[in-house]
């Protein structure tokens, strides 16, 4: 999203403030996918997820009025409040999820070889990120699956931007182990 972006974000939750119920819902078309990226990587359950994005959405709608422009992005508040429900969720839960909840995505292009090769694939990471601490997970799935700068991230996280490389370089480290042993596996078929 550009600037324009921006600017055209801060005005919609001016007026859903305002009680514009179109804005609020342009807002929600707008940043649902990557908000439920986040929740989903977060969580590793749909259900949870789609429930951690409506709560977030409904808390932009009560505080919309509360918001004041002072340079802020929408989307890094929102990743923020999901971010912070998805960990209290993962709290009160006191669950880690395992391999079954990672997601599987054919792509129809490919033979149902492949397909199945990237569904391993994408399960075997899924797991892995979910063996991570929930800090490090949310450091790795801002970064790398919601693409925001280290800077970006750092400010959803609250912490400073060191704290966030060490964050990512802690979890990098721990997948990168956790991945070695299925390197071949994974790596197989992967450049045919």
């Amino acid at each position: 999203m550009g600037e324009n972006a921006d600017t055209d974000d801060h005005e919609l939750v001016r007026r859903a403030g305002a009680g514009d119920r179109l804005a609020a819902s342009e807002l929600i078309i707008r940043h649902t996918d990557k908000v439920m990226g986040l929740c989903y990587r977060m969580l590793g359950e749909r259900a949870a997820a789609e429930d951690a994005v409506q709560e977030t959405f409904l808390r932009l709608w009560k505080h919309a009025h509360k918001w004041r422009d002072e340079g802020a992005k929408i989307e890094t508040w929102l990743y923020r409040v999901a971010k912070n429900l998805c960990l209290d969720r993962l709290r009160k839960t006191g669950r880690e999820v395992g391999e079954d909840a990672a997601p599987e995505q054919a792509d129809h292009a490919d033979g149902a070889e492949q397909s199945m090769i990237r569904a391993d694939r994408a399960r075997a990471v899924e797991a892995a990120l979910m063996r991570l601490p929930e800090r490090q997970r949310a450091a790795i799935s801002l970064c790398h699956f919601q693409e925001l700068s280290n800077i970006e991230a750092a400010e959803v996280m609250n912490v400073s931007v060191e704290a966030m490389e060490s964050l990512l370089s802690r979890g990098r480290r721990t997948l990168k182990k956790v991945l070695s042993p299925q390197r071949e596996e994974l790596m197989e078929g992967g450049l045919s």
